[in-house]
């Protein structure tokens, strides 16, 4: 029996298995099955990204979302951070180990597979994923020469396999696409069945003006040019541009600047794209990444900072410290305080990456200080080294409480009000600047490897175990000129907000963030469909 004979098998499975491994494919294979030579209508994407300089408002472009937009040949890793982000671990684990079985099946039913995994038993009306979770992630599988394309159109039409729900805000909030065309999922008493419906919706209305008249467009086409019209409104094109690999692997990544709207808020847990390669990683670790959280934690909240941070930078945690404060000999509050007050403690105030800056500040002053926050869960409470007190969001209360605090000593506050991980800083509250009059601001960020530790539609009490958890997480920290307080400004030359915003653009300055005018009420109603306090709509937000 010739030697070949044993090897045919391992060179089979080696074809089907490894060649899938290195992505999930693109698209799926639509119900209408295309001809196997293209027509005479279809062309390359090259020629229209290059030499179509007659595209206008009175063209319409049908693309395919996974064939033309992203750069990526895998889908695997948008289902997995369904799976983790909105299932948890155990729903991940499943998809995971049902990898394997996924890329031997056809592409349809691996489709199905995956969808089955990641959706079945899930509310409706909580899941927020595709709002909250996975714009970021397309943003950054965005193709630059595909995006510029789009741009000159007048009408643009997205087609997916995907369902609908995963794709649909970040197309029509961030890409600013006319119509959304996906897959529905099939809802039984509010939860998802894990089941796409099989019908197409039709598909004319989209082509039609309201009154069902023809709307005159110039229809071009882009999909994939392995799946040749994987959709019935392709057929409708006066001509159909192909994206090969080639186009994929030379296609530029869409820089951030070029977003048409900007990704401020993004939640979820993973910190990194969940390929099958770091799914792995990540699987892996969860285990050792918990012993060694609650390793640090001990750690941080029973020895003294001499001690500790040793400790701590060994295990994986970086404090970077840089003092750019310009302190005079005397203090500004000599200047500003009259003759029988009482002086007070010095105000830092910090913009806020997690729920550890404060602690983080305490570390690189080496000192204890006070911290004062407005979101704080009790387990964060209990478990930190320092006096921290919640503010209660009103004004008279919170300001005599802060004056308390400044006479027995220095105090940190972060009066953004809540997380912001992207680099943009929130609103200001003015509320710091006529407590103190020695202001020190404080720039802070934070780079994570694995897992963010913040969040606002999960639990926040695991916010510190989950950033305790990263293999290695680095802290910044830099110390600002000092500012002067409300107080020192009698004449009225200046008023809160503008002491506030001026704090704010110092900060954005040194961290090369840029400064807006969104309070913590703007991030709930994008990423939890709520004011942060209780649920009261359930629309996403639009902003500029």
């Amino acid at each position: 029996m010739p030697k070949s004979f044993f090897f045919k098998p391992f060179f089979f499975l080696y074809r089907i298995f490894f060649r899938k491994l290195k992505g999930f494919p693109r698209s799926v294979s639509s119900s209408h099955n295309a001809s196997s030579s293209q027509s005479k209508n279809d062309k390359f994407f090259g020629s229209l990204y290059s030499h179509r300089s007659d595209l206008s408002n009175q063209t319409m472009i049908i693309f395919s979302f996974e064939g033309a937009l992203l750069k990526s040949s895998s889908l695997f890793d948008y289902f997995m951070l369904v799976a983790f982000e909105a299932g948890g671990l155990l729903r991940s684990l499943v998809l995971f180990l049902l990898y394997p079985l996924i890329c031997l099946v056809s592409e349809e039913t691996g489709l199905k597979i995956m969808v089955m995994v990641c959706f079945f038993g899930l509310k409706k009306d909580s899941f927020r994923v595709g709002t909250a979770v996975l714009p970021k992630f397309f943003f950054e599988d965005v193709g630059l020469e595909a995006f510029e394309v789009l741009q000159r159109a007048g009408k643009k039409v997205g087609v997916s396999n995907l369902p609908r729900v995963m794709i649909e805000s970040f197309l029509k909030d961030y890409l600013e696409i006319d119509v959304v065309v996906g897959k529905e999922l099939k809802v039984f008493c509010g939860y998802f069945l894990g089941l796409m419906e099989e019908k197409e919706n039709n598909v004319l209305p989209v082509l039609e003006e309201p009154n069902g008249e023809d709307m005159g467009f110039d229809i071009i086409g882009i999909t994939a040019s392995n799946k040749f019209h994987d959709h019935q409104l392709f057929y409708y094109c006066k001509d159909v541009y192909l994206v090969g690999n080639s186009d994929k692997r030379s296609s530029k990544k869409l820089p951030r600047d070029r977003y048409p709207k900007k990704l401020v808020f993004h939640d979820g847990r993973l910190a990194l794209k969940p390929t099958p390669l770091d799914t792995i990683a990540i699987l892996m670790w969860v285990p050792f990444g918990i012993a060694l959280a609650i390793f640090r934690i001990i750690v941080g909240i029973s020895l003294p900072y001499g001690v500790s941070f040793p400790i701590l930078y060994f295990s994986g945690l970086r404090l970077t410290v840089n003092d750019n404060t310009k302190r005079e000999s005397q203090s500004i509050n000599s200047h500003c305080s009259l003759p029988n007050d009482k002086p007070k403690g010095v105000l830092y105030v910090c913009n806020h990456r997690t729920l550890l800056d404060p602690l983080y500040i305490c570390f690189a002053l080496k000192k204890n200080l006070q911290a004062v926050t407005y979101s704080l869960s009790k387990m964060s409470e209990i478990l930190s080294p320092i006096k921290t007190v919640r503010l209660t969001r009103k004004r008279h209360q919170d300001a005599e409480m802060m004056e308390r605090l400044m006479n027995q000593g220095d105090v940190v506050v972060c009066p953004e009000g809540t997380t912001c991980r992207e680099p943009y800083l929130l609103r200001f509250s003015p509320l710091f600047s006529e407590i103190s009059d020695e202001i020190v601001p404080v720039a802070v960020d934070t780079h994570v490897t694995m897992f963010h530790g913040t969040t606002a539609g999960g639990l926040k009490c695991l916010d510190p175990l989950f950033f305790m958890m990263n293999p290695s997480a680095i802290y910044t920290v830099q110390l600002l000129d000092t500012v002067s307080g409300l107080s020192c400004c009698r004449d009225g030359s200046r008023s809160s907000i503008d002491v506030a915003n001026s704090v704010q653009g110092e900060v954005g300055r040194a961290l090369g963030f840029e400064c807006t005018k969104f309070t913590r009420r703007d991030k709930y109603l994008i990423l939890a469909g709520n004011e942060g306090i209780a649920c009261k709509s359930n629309q996403p937000l639009k902003f500029e």
